[in-house]
């Protein structure tokens, strides 16, 4: 007895709808996404974009940049 395999794509399918229906759509992303390679270097990136910026000096820049395009400066 041997059993045809499926295509993958057709496999991924069935599961997502299965993982949707029992876990609602939002939990299914969740769960996949723990599955997703991601790519590059957070650290350097982080660096790059923040420096030795503190949370606080983050938080002050943030709130500026939020004023600014609401007064349109």
């Amino acid at each position: 007895m041997s059993i045809a395999a499926k295509p993958l794509s057709e496999i991924t399918q069935e599961a997502i709808m299965v993982l949707s229906q029992n876990l609602g759509i939002v939990n299914t992303i969740r769960f996949i996404n723990q599955f997703m390679i991601g790519h590059g270097n957070y650290i350097e990136e982080r660096e790059e974009l923040f420096g030795k910026k503190t949370l606080e000096e983050l938080v002050v820049e943030i709130k500026q940049t939020r004023n600014d395009v609401e007064t349109g400066a």
